[in-house]
């Protein structure tokens, strides 16, 4: 059983950076598949960034592509989400995942399925 505890969330203003980070214990995650979502009030869970279990693959939808940053530090077992030009419409709770299962790719339009282990969630607050 993997445990996954993201941090890094908070208020910032419009224009700023935050750097989430996601930690896991119990397993390694270096085997897998890891992607972060978010969920606003009265919206479905969208995934934001997606790295491959290699980390030769990432994607990002186009809402935030060019501005946020996926990465993976495996020797410390933590996923990173680097956060830059922030926006109110970036605010939600932000939860990263693990994919079900190891050395599998993630295949766009999957939405958030794929993923079973998951994180309790941080804010981001953007203010305008």
């Amino acid at each position: 059983q993997v445990q996954l505890v993201e941090s890094g969330g908070g208020l910032v203003q419009a224009g700023g950076s935050l750097r989430l980070s996601c930690a896991a214990s119990g397993r390694t995650l270096s085997s897998y598949t890891m992607g972060w979502f978010r969920q606003s009030p009265g919206k479905e869970r969208e995934f934001v960034a997606i790295i491959s279990w290699s980390g030769s693959i990432t994607y990002y939808p186009a809402s935030v592509k060019g501005r946020f940053t996926i990465s993976r530090d495996n020797a410390k077992n933590t996923v990173y989400l680097q956060m830059n030009s922030l926006k109110p419409e970036d605010t939600g709770v932000y939860f990263c995942a693990r994919h079900r299962n190891a050395y599998t790719e993630y295949n766009l339009g999957q939405g958030p399925s794929p993923f079973g282990s998951w994180g309790q969630g941080t804010q981001v607050t953007v203010s305008s």
